[in-house]
C-alpha cells in the first residue's frame, strides 16, 4: 500500500502572500517586488514580529530584491490582519520606492511619512509613543479591493506557527504560558484558555501570541 502523502502546506501559503502582494501593487504601483519567506516571529527581545520589510535582501541576476517576512505565529489572526499587515509592509516598500525616510529608532518608530503613506494605501493609524504610527488596521473599504486576493488567502491558512514555550532548558513557569502582543504587554494564562481564541490588546490591536519563557522574562 503506497505511502499517505499530505497536501503541501507551505507552497499554497507563500503562493497565496505572493497574490495578495500582487494584488497591492496593482493598486500602488510605487510597491516593489520582493521575495516572501515566512518563519519564527519571536524575537530575542521578547517582541513579536508580525512582519518586516527588508530592501535588497536577495539578488536576482544583477538586481537586487526586497524581502517579505511574515510571522507565522501571527498567522493565526485571520485573513483580515493578515492584510493589514502585508499593506503596512507594503508601505515600508512605498517609502523605499521614493527614497522618503518613514522610520527612526532602528527602524522601530514610525513617522509622519510612514502614517501618509499607510493612509494612501488604505491602512487606519493609531500613534504611540514609543513606535510612532505603527499600529494598523485597513480602513473602511480597504478589504473590498482586495476579495479576491483575500478569498485565496484564506483558503491557505490551514497553519500557524506555535511559539516554543519553554524552550531552551527552562522549566515551564506555575502560572501557565506567556504571551505578548505588539506592544509589548505581558500576560500569563493557561494553556486552555490560550487555546479558546485570540486575546486581543486594547492598546495595540493586535492578538496577544504565546512565546518562549525566556523571551516573556525579557520582556
Amino acid at each position: 500500500m503506497p505511502p499517505i502523502r499530505s497536501s503541501p502546506v507551505a507552497a499554497p501559503l507563500v503562493a497565496a502572500l505572493e497574490t495578495c502582494w500582487s494584488a497591492i501593487q496593482v493598486q500602488h504601483g510605487d510597491v516593489p517586488d520582493v521575495v516572501v519567506s515566512v518563519g519564527a516571529g519571536s524575537t530575542s527581545h521578547g517582541r513579536l514580529k508580525l512582519g518586516h520589510f527588508a530592501a535588497g535582501r536577495w539578488q536576482r541576476g544583477e538586481d537586487k530584491l526586497s524581502e517579505l517576512f511574515i510571522g507565522g505565529e501571527g498567522l493565526r489572526r485571520g485573513v483580515i490582519e493578515l492584510l493589514a499587515t502585508l499593506l503596512h509592509e507594503a508601505a515600508h516598500g512605498v517609502a523605499m520606492t521614493r527614497e522618503l525616510q518613514d522610520t527612526s529608532r532602528q527602524g522601530r518608530y514610525h513617522n509622519a511619512r510612514f502614517r501618509a503613506i499607510g493612509e494612501e494605501l488604505g491602512l487606519g493609524l493609531d500613534h504611540s509613543a514609543t513606535d510612532g504610527w505603527s499600529t494598523t488596521t485597513l480602513a473602511e473599504g480597504t478589504a473590498g479591493r482586495y476579495t479576491a486576493a483575500a478569498a485565496k488567502l484564506k483558503r491557505a491558512l490551514v497553519v500557524h506557527r506555535l511559539a516554543e514555550v519553554g524552550a531552551g532548558g527552562r522549566a515551564n513557569n506555575n502560572n501557565g504560558l506567556a504571551a505578548l502582543c505588539g506592544c509589548p504587554r505581558k500576560i500569563r494564562l493557561s494553556p486552555g484558555a490560550y487555546e479558546l481564541g485570540p486575546i486581543v490588546c486594547g492598546v495595540c490591536r493586535h492578538p496577544f501570541i504565546a512565546v518562549r519563557a525566556d523571551e516573556a522574562d525579557r520582556a
